[in-house]
């Protein structure tokens, strides 16, 4: 789950850049491009601990 959230907004933000470069007009600005950034990045880091998490939860149920 966290992982299709973090695909979303990454995508948003590529888009929002593509715009960007083609019209020269994006729809959001520089600060609210970051914070988008940076919440793809934290739910690709919660979607890497989730999987982490699972699969030593697996190592030790073996």
């Amino acid at each position: 789950m966290y992982l299709w959230i973090s695909i979303g907004l990454f995508l948003l933000f590529v888009s929002n850049v593509a715009m960007g470069s083609i019209n020269g007009q994006a729809f959001m600005g520089d600060v609210s491009e970051m914070l988008l950034l940076m919440a793809a990045a934290g739910f690709f880091v919660a979607a890497i601990l989730s999987a982490e998490r699972t699969a030593s939860q697996s190592k030790i149920d073996e």
